[in-house]
């Protein structure tokens, strides 16, 4: 799907079925695209949530809500979507595989 392998910006959000369990094969098709600035996570589960927020390619992981952030937080994205972070105490061109992870736990 050409809409879930670019960099959109706007109100776009991409929602693709998986089957029940295939944590994997979700993460390795939300990997395969050359961008990685930000991605959403819903569940139950905090704990499969974690998982998958170590496992994806993204700048930002942002678990049952979106785009949603601290402004103290470190900005920026992996592969073709930014080199480096920007904010947060933790800059440092070195450090391009530093995320950020916001949790809203009123829905955990």
């Amino acid at each position: 799907m050409y809409i879930a392998q670019e960099e959109s910006f706007g109100p776009v959000m991409v929602i693709s079925k998986f089957k029940n369990g295939d944590v994997d094969g979700v993460l390795q098709r939300a990997n395969t695209t050359e961008y990685g600035l930000a991605s959403g996570v819903f569940t139950k589960d905090i704990s499969k949530a974690l998982y998958i927020s170590e496992k994806l390619e993204a700048g930002t992981v942002f678990i049952n809500t979106y785009n949603k952030t601290d402004v103290a937080a470190p900005f920026g994205g992996f592969k073709q979507s930014g080199f480096g972070k920007d904010l947060g105490k933790l800059f440092s061109p070195s450090l391009v595989s530093q995320l950020a992870v916001q949790i809203n736990e009123k829905n955990t």
